[in-house]
This record gives structure tokens, C-alpha cells and sequence, in this order.
């Protein structure tokens, strides 16, 4: 199957909407009933947490009452000829995601949402009719697996239509405007819970796309830059130790920076104030150096606490700095925003990124793993808690390495002052004295130290004295 754009890969949202009668709950306790076509089109962005465009949403339906379950989404196929081969795919993805958490669809409701292209003179009509073979193949095929199409509706330009209900008196041949926003009963109930609505899936997709114009340029030579002088360091073996610790100690400054700049209100002024955050130079590098799968480990452990939020605003603004021909790199950085978004509870911006992620580089496994489970509803706290394993551990490690280090050096130490000579002064008493070779420095005892060449002591002997009771012996 062909896919044109980023909203064109499946996206199923995870957990059910509601678990009593009716359609969803808005919130703890509280329950929501849609009677009509009409609630049912003003509720999609609530369910979803988007207003979704270029979109076909399929809404899986429990008991008798119709109570909605998981959901799923896909960017339409531009080409009719993908569109059997589409439907047969939608369908079994949910019922096989639904089954999966034991509950098997009983019904189904379709949205499919799409603008016409006013630039080409088409109406909203045309696009409802367009489409209208693309909603009888998809009925069909949720038929064909036992899962009834209670509703099938098109959404576009503010007006909706509906493929089941044949009776022009409730749906009109020129479509129903949708209900002016906020003025539903769904919408009342989903401000009353907090739930907030992103504005368009495109406009969250743009978040993360690349910059254009002048700084597009300033931004891809130094990416070129950073290229030439990382990737054999990184490739090289022995260089890339030292990569992974600059890289991260780079992203962990743009990360504190970040953090103390709050972000502006409203999306556009909030992402072009972060661009302005770092430089082209840093963001390069820290791009770059991610591309290192160990760096990238280490940096998804920045998913959880009071920075969460900035580690987010990070991501997404390294992301826009992932120009041509660099759009690949953007995979890396892109992921990173979708796991802490996961990993927040945030599931209409994770699966986005991670799916822009995919775009970027599809065989991008670490995307390909996040995106699958994100999808099955899995919880993010296994892989939280292993990521604090990992941490905890090496910060062990690096206690023991200290440790070992500081024993070595006070061993070395002690060797050093023991291989120092000694003199027995008129009374008696001993006292260590320093010899001092030809063209050194007062003190110095050779090339090798006090300890001697490949740190082993150096042996002094000296004739007995009058008035010595033995001959001393030193370490050899």
C-alpha cells in the first residue's frame, strides 16, 4: 500500500473511551450519550484529541448500548485504486487491536474527513461523493469480519453528511453544518473534565517540520559541518566515546536553557521562540551525535520530572532543524519527542511524532517498537522502569570506577613515599631526603617518578655507617 503522506499510517488509540453505556466519558465519572449524526461528527475531536484532516477514523462499539472503544485512524489514499486493499487492512487492524484487550467490536462508526481543494474549485459535496465508494468498500469489509457499520460520516468544510441514513429530512443532500464550537453537549462535558483539543492534526504535524527558507540554509551547512567532523569519530571506535559524552552534555545545556525559558503562549509564537533558543552550530551537533543508537538510549532516560516538559520543546525544535538533505536524521530527535509524550500520557502527541518518526526513516526500529505499542494500548511504565534500571546502574558503575580510581592513585601514593631514601641524621632520627638528578627539577627521582620507570620502585642501597646496628634493606 502506497503511502502519500504522514497521516496515511495507522494510528489506533489505545484505550477505550468509556466503560459504561452509551458513547464516551469525558472524564472520571462522568458519562456522555450521543443520540445523533450530529453529536456523533462534534465528538471526533474530543475522542481523539485533534480535529483530524485527510483522515479516515474508524470507532470500535461495545454492548448493547454502543459503548466506544478503541479508535482508529489513517491518512486517506489519494489513489481509488488502493482503496479495497485499504479497507480489508482498517478492518482487521480493528478487530485484531480490539481483541487483543478482550474486547471484540460489536459495531463500528466511520468518520472520513477531508477539505476540498478550493484552490481546484471543488465543493464539499464533491468530496462526500468522491469518497462515497472509498465508505461502501470499508462497510463492506467491517461486514465481511461481523462488525456492523452503525454510521458512516463525511466530514468536510464544516458540514457533515451521512453514507447509512438514506431520509433527506435528518440529512440533507447539501450536508449539515456542524455545531458551532463549544456550543455541544460534548464539548461542555469535555471542558468540565479538562480535555483539551489540539487544533488540526495538521497543525500538530507541523511542529515538526523542517525549516525552509534563509536559516534552512545557514542550518544545512552546519549540519554539513558537524557531519564531516562526527561521524568518524563516531565510526571510528575509539572517538566515539567522547561524541556520546559532548552530545549528551550539549543536549543536557539546551535542555536547562530551555528550561528556564518558559514557552510563549500560542503554538507558532512558542516554536519559533525555541528556534531562536540554540543555534545552528548546536543543534547540528546534538543532531548529529544522536544518530549514535547508544546516545539516544541514554538521552530517552530524560522522560519523566520537572523538565519533561523542556526535554519535549528539545526534541521537537532539533526536529525542525533536520533539513534537506538531512530529513532523514530527524527520526532519531522525532522518536525521543514521541516517547516522552508517551510516557507523559500524552497519546494524540505520541503517536504523531512517532509517526512523522516513521515517515522520516521507516526502518527506524526504535520508532517502529514505541509506535506499535503505543498503538496496542501497552503501558509505558515497563520501559520507564527499565530506563531507571539502566540509569541507576550505570551510576553505580561509575561510584565503583571512582573508587577503584581513588585506591589506585592512594596506592600509588603510598608506593611513591615509601621508595623515598631515608638519612639518619647525629641524633639518631631518620628522615626521608630527595635526590636530585642532573638537569630536573629539585625533588624529581627520574623520568618513571618517585616509583621509577613502569611505575616499579626504585631500590637505593647504601654502605653501613659507624654506629649502624644492620645494613637496611629496601623494597626491590
Amino acid at each position: 500500500m502506497t503511502q502519500h503522506n504522514e497521516s496515511s499510517r495507522p494510528s489506533v488509540p489505545s484505550s477505550p473511551s468509556a466503560d459504561a453505556p452509551g458513547t464516551p466519558t469525558a472524564g472520571p465519572g462522568q458519562q456522555v450519550t450521543l443520540r445523533s449524526p450530529a453529536e456523533l461528527a462534534d465528538a471526533l475531536p474530543y475522542l481523539l484529541g485533534f480535529h483530524p484532516t485527510d483522515s479516515v477514523v474508524l470507532v470500535a462499539l461495545h454492548g448493547d448500548r454502543g459503548r466506544f472503544g478503541g479508535r482508529l485512524r489513517l491518512g486517506i489514499p489519494r489513489s481509488g485504486e488502493e482503496w479495497p486493499e485499504v479497507c480489508d487492512q482498517l478492518a482487521e487492524t480493528l478487530l485484531t487491536g480490539s481483541s487483543k484487550r478482550g474486547n471484540r467490536p460489536e459495531g463500528v462508526v466511520i468518520f472520513f474527513c477531508q477539505d476540498p481543494d478550493t484552490a481546484g474549485g471543488q465543493t464539499p459535496q464533491q468530496v462526500m461523493e468522491r469518497l462515497r465508494p472509498f465508505a461502501q468498500s470499508l462497510r463492506r469489509a467491517c461486514g465481511r469480519l461481523d462488525m456492523p457499520v452503525h454510521e458512516a460520516l463525511c466530514i468536510s468544510d464544516g458540514r457533515f453528511w451521512s453514507y447509512c441514513c438514506p431520509d433527506p429530512r435528518c440529512c440533507p443532500p447539501e450536508g449539515t453544518p456542524l455545531s458551532l464550537p463549544g456550543t455541544s453537549v460534548m464539548a461542555a462535558a469535555a471542558t468540565f473534565a479538562g480535555i483539551e483539543v489540539r487544533g488540526t492534526l495538521r497543525e500538530m504535524e507541523d511542529r515538526y517540520a523542517p525549516l525552509s527558507g534563509e536559516r534552512a540554509e545557514g542550518q544545512r551547512k552546519a549540519l554539513d559541518a558537524a557531519a564531516f567532523a562526527m561521524v568518524p569519530r563516531i565510526l571510528g571506535g575509539a572517538g566515539c566515546e567522547p561524541v556520546r559524552q559532548e552530545t549528551l552534555a550539549l543536549a543536557r545545556t539546551l535542555i536547562d536553557r530551555f528550561d528556564g525559558t518558559p514557552p510563549l503562549p500560542g503554538r507558532r509564537a512558542a516554536d519559533a521562540h525555541d528556534d531562536s533558543l540554540l543555534t545552528s552550530e548546536e543543534a547540528a551537533a546534538v543532531i548529529v551525535g544522536l544518530q549514535d543508537r547508544f546516545t539516544r538510549d541514554r538521552a530517552a532516560e530524560w522522560m519523566e520530572g520537572p523538565q519533561a516538559a523542556a526535554v519535549l520543546r528539545v526534541w521537537r525544535a532539533l526536529a525542525r532543524r533536520c533539513v534537506h538533505p538531512y530529513a532523514e536524521y530527524a527520526a532519531a530527535p522525532v522518536t525521543l519527542a514521541g516517547w516522552v509524550a508517551w510516557a507523559a500520557d500524552d497519546q494524540p502527541e505520541a503517536r504523531v511524532a512517532l509517526s512523522r518518526a516513521l515517515t522520516a526513516d521507516p526502518e527506524y526500529v526504535f520508532a517502529q517498537l514505541l509506535y506499535r505499542a503505543c498503538n496496542e494500548g501497552l503501558d509505558p511504565e515497563p520501559l520507564r522502569q527499565c530506563l531507571r534500571q539502566e540509569r541507576a546502574d550505570r551510576a553505580l558503575q561509575d561510584a565503583v570506577r571512582a573508587e577503584v580510581e581513588r585506591l589506585e592513585a592512594a596506592a600509588l601514593a603510598d608506593s611513591a613515599t615509601s621508595a623515598v631514601p631515608e638519612t639518619q641524621g647525629a641524633d639518631g632520627t631518620r628522615s626521608a631526603r630527595r635526590r636530585t638528578r642532573p638537569g630536573g627539577p629539585a625533588g624529581s627521582t627520574g623520568p618513571g617518578g618517585p616509583a621509577g620507570p613502569a611505575g616499579k620502585p626504585r631500590a637505593r642501597r647504601r654502605s653501613p655507617r659507624k654506629g649502624d646496628c644492620s645494613r637496611e634493606e629496601r623494597p626491590q
